[in-house]
């Protein structure tokens, strides 16, 4: 059995005992977040929209306003997999659309700390020279 591991892993583990939060900064994977956000939203609307034609609550959520959103939705069984479809989409989207810009703050964030730490320490050598 091969277990996939991500690429900063080993860096990781070489560089615990020096710094015990190299973890909290490390990328969130975009493909896996995205995956995982997708198969919960699709299966959330594939769940409410089954949840609506087998028991059809009165005055419940106006469910058809999806179809504004998703083409080809309806409240129906076929309506239940194309919103499994779509929810699925949208929600790989904006988790790997989350992934990245939490990646991309914590970078720019990570490059701001070494920089203004390095030009300190460039400072007070070029003090004692």
């Amino acid at each position: 059995m091969t277990v996939l591991r991500h690429p900063t892993q080993d860096a990781v583990a070489s560089a615990e005992p020096r710094a015990p939060l190299t973890r909290a900064f490390l990328p969130v994977h975009k493909l896996a977040l995205g995956l995982a956000v997708g198969v919960v939203f699709g299966a959330m609307v594939f769940a409410l929209t089954v949840f609506h034609v087998v028991l059809r609550p009165h005055g419940g959520l106006p469910l058809i306003l999806l179809a504004q959103y998703f083409y080809g939705y309806e409240v129906s069984w076929t309506g239940a997999l194309i919103g499994l479809f779509w929810g699925f989409v949208s929600g790989f989207v904006a988790g790997w659309f989350t992934a990245f810009v939490r990646n991309l703050a914590t970078a720019v964030t990570v490059f701001k700390l070494k920089t203004k730490a390095d030009l300190a320490h460039t400072r007070d050598f070029l003090d004692h020279i």
